[in-house]
């Protein structure tokens, strides 16, 4: 058991799961039946032999701090979703947030009571007025109910091997006592300085954790910028299972936006004729000093800027720069689902430097000056500090991110990088190849079509 192997959470408790039967009349799938002549149909799973059909996926993305993981993971799930594999896909979500961007056939989310984090690493209640040990709790018999019954055929896990407050334990044993349902462990390409991936993943045994409960280990990056398996020094047995997917071509999500009719975040704002500098901060909970600087930098004559701010930005820092900027050529827009949309009219861009904000900056090729978060974590920095070594961006240290620095590189002449011929940004068509791979025949087999009617839930 997981907890007689690893340092148990104080907030964690066994689970109990109470369930009640599903009766579902009329609903059948269409290409095949039990094995004893009865349809298939929810509560019931094909046996040993018989195609199982659709695959199921289930993706779990805690989200304590930002949407960076939210919407890494709905790209992914997306992936899945679409051909080859046509998968039906659970995304298991820890930000309300989650409800705002549009989902695909076959894709559909659980978002669990969340969590906050703050600039120190301290995580509490976003929203319940619940203490610490009773929402992981909450959220952890939420997450082993939903696996129970979507039952899975793959679990994708996100950064974390044993969740947020090691929340998965249950889920993770529960997985590993089903053995149709394998596990991958999903890593963006930097975690965190070395020593200190070391030390926290010898605290949460993380390494004994994989070695027990995961397939796979999936690095979405290139290796020619960040090595984690060398980087991190991990054990042979869990650098065995690593493979690195590539960066994902963010180009895709513009796709997905024409798709679901996404309307133009340019119109609208009443700008002028001229060049457009985009200015990112992720979610806004910690990019007010860059949101701040941005809006006070000088811009060249023929410039327009639009800072996106994010769902998180404090309202009275937006507010403070609506005032500042009236009557300029200066927007503030305050959340936009795909913002690839104004990636692709960008001219330049200045930004944090968030996996997904560096991953579209690189797909589209756009000249950037990057001002990297460095606390609770420092993956931002690396991250930024790698790509700039290869000549692909520029950064500033957030000290160093003045308005005057910013208007400096604003009139400076600047290239678009060449990132996609020197980086492989195959991720997106990698990861279903990966389940594949996984899967075996399983991942081939043709998704069955399900009429469903008069579903009952008996008193």
């Amino acid at each position: 058991m997981l907890d007689a192997r690893c340092n148990r959470s104080p907030y964690h408790s066994p689970l109990t799961t109470h369930r009640l039967p599903l009766t579902c009349q009329g609903m059948t799938e269409h290409n095949g039946t039990n094995g004893n002549g009865a349809p298939w149909g929810m509560g019931s799973y094909p046996g040993p032999g018989l195609p199982a059909a659709p695959l199921r996926i289930a993706l779990y993305s805690h989200d304590a701090m930002g949407i960076g993981h939210l919407r890494r993971n709905q790209l992914i799930a997306r992936a899945l979703a679409d051909a080859p594999l046509k998968a039906t896909v659970l995304l298991i979500a820890g930000a309300r947030e989650a409800g705002l961007f549009p989902l695909a056939s076959g894709l559909d989310c659980l978002t669990l009571p969340s969590l906050s984090k703050d600039l120190n690493g301290r995580y509490g209640s976003r929203s319940l007025h619940l203490d610490l040990r009773h929402l992981v709790r909450l959220r952890s018999e939420v997450i082993r109910a939903a696996i129970d019954e979507f039952q899975p055929h793959l679990l994708i896990v996100d950064k974390l091997p044993r969740g947020a407050l090691n929340e998965l334990d249950d889920a993770l044993e529960h997985v590993k006592s089903r053995s149709t349902t394998r596990c991958v462990l999903g890593l963006r390409d930097v975690l965190d300085e070395p020593e200190v991936v070391r030390r926290e993943w010898q605290t949460a045994a993380n390494e004994e954790v994989i070695q027990r409960y995961f397939d796979a280990v999936w690095v979405y990056g290139d290796p020619a910028v960040y090595n984690a398996a060398v980087e991190y020094g991990f054990s042979p047995r869990v650098a065995a299972k690593v493979r690195y997917t590539g960066y994902f071509d963010q180009r895709a999500r513009i796709a997905y936006a024409e798709a679901a009719a996404a309307p133009d975040p340019l119109q609208g704002l009443g700008l002028p004729p001229g060049r457009l500098t985009l200015c990112l901060v992720g979610g806004g909970q910690d990019g007010e000093a860059l949101a701040d600087a941005f809006s006070r930098a000088p811009l060249p004559r023929d410039m327009n800027a639009v800072l996106l701010a994010g769902p998180y930005l404090p309202r009275k820092m937006s507010a403070t720069i609506r005032s500042r900027t009236a009557g300029s050529r200066f927007r503030l827009v305050d959340f936009v689902a795909e913002p690839e949309l104004l990636f692709s009219r960008a001219d330049r861009v200045v930004a944090m430097g968030g996996y997904n904000t560096v991953c579209e900056i690189l797909s589209f090729e756009k000249p950037a000056l990057i001002v990297p978060r460095i606390k609770p974590r420092r993956e931002q920095v690396i991250r930024a500090a790698r790509l700039r070594d290869l000549g692909l961006l520029q950064m500033l240290l957030p000290e160093e991110a003045t308005p005057e620095r910013i208007g400096a590189w604003l009139k400076d002449d600047v290239r678009p990088p060449a990132a996609l011929d020197r980086l492989d940004f195959s991720g997106l068509s990698r990861v279903p190849e990966l389940v594949s791979e996984l899967l075996g025949p399983l991942a081939a087999a043709p998704a069955p079509t399900l009429s469903q009617e008069n579903c009952l839930v008996p008193a």
